[in-house]
């Protein structure tokens, strides 16, 4: 889930997923999205801007029972080549104050923060960015603070320009928690960038072969055995209809095709 502007729900959020037998995810992501934060910003009072966000969205997952909170470093990161590196240290400085917090806050249970990496160059434009960099970025704040991950999305790596495999074997020690969904590279097309079509839309990068390379991938690395934050690995589906589709319509692709690429299987 996000974060909500009235928090009085969230206790009856809390109950709901109880009662469902489910566990609760919490997202950051469009917080910092929506007010155009950015963790990794040079400039320090945007920095502590974005970190105040993300603290807010850490209070609520709490209060929601959430064992993990997905964030990313914010739209337009990516400063250029020539100011990176520092922008990397402002990015790592804002995590260990984000997971320290968590910490601060911990209950009976320890938060913890999940970096998921957005394309560069396409929409995002996000300094995290290749799997290999948020991986090293993840790798400094965890010599200090144990609760951090990351979030690999198949939806980004055709954005990225990266294989299942390459980001997988890059994320592999850090990866807590996965996204599964589709995107469009096809200037003009609806969908175009980071926008989650379902799988094997006209234009679109992600079908069924792709997401049983990115199942070969995830269990090559022992994904689905490894000790995670949250009960157990947690796979999340990320998809919104097109504007000719109903959400029944997507969900119902979402389902057929990871039926079929699970029954492709050979591990």
């Amino acid at each position: 889930m996000a974060p909500v502007k009235d928090t009085a729900v969230l206790a009856e959020l809390k109950q709901l997923a109880a009662s469902a037998h489910m566990d609760i995810g919490f997202g950051a992501q469009p917080g910092l999205l929506i007010n155009k934060l950015n963790l990794a910003d040079l400039n320090e009072d945007g920095r502590r801007k974005a970190v105040a966000n993300v603290k807010n969205s850490i209070d609520q997952a709490y209060l929601v029972g959430a064992r993990i909170l997905a964030l990313l470093d914010g739209p337009n990161s990516y400063p250029g080549p020539e100011k990176a590196s520092a922008a990397k240290d402002q990015i790592v400085k804002s995590l260990g104050e984000l997971c320290q917090y968590a910490q601060e806050k911990a209950t009976d249970y320890t938060l913890w923060i999940s970096v998921e990496n957005f394309d560069r160059d396409i929409e995002k434009n996000s300094l995290l960015g290749p799997t290999a960099e948020a991986a090293e970025v993840v790798a400094r704040v965890k010599q200090s603070h144990e609760n951090i991950g990351l979030t690999v999305d198949l939806s980004h790596l055709p954005l990225l320009h990266e294989t299942p495999m390459q980001a997988l074997s890059a994320a592999a020690s850090n990866l807590i928690h996965i996204h599964v969904g589709n995107a469009i590279m096809e200037k003009g097309r609806e969908g175009y960038g980071d926008q989650h079509p379902g799988f094997g839309v006209p234009g679109s990068e992600n079908d069924v072969p792709d997401l049983v390379a990115y199942l070969k991938a995830l269990f090559a690395i022992g994904y689905f055995s490894k000790k995670v934050p949250t009960p157990m690995p947690v796979v999340t589906f990320e998809c919104k209809p097109l504007s000719f589709e109903t959400p029944e319509i997507v969900i119902a692709n979402l389902k057929r095709a990871w039926l079929e690429a699970w029954a492709k299987l050979e591990v």
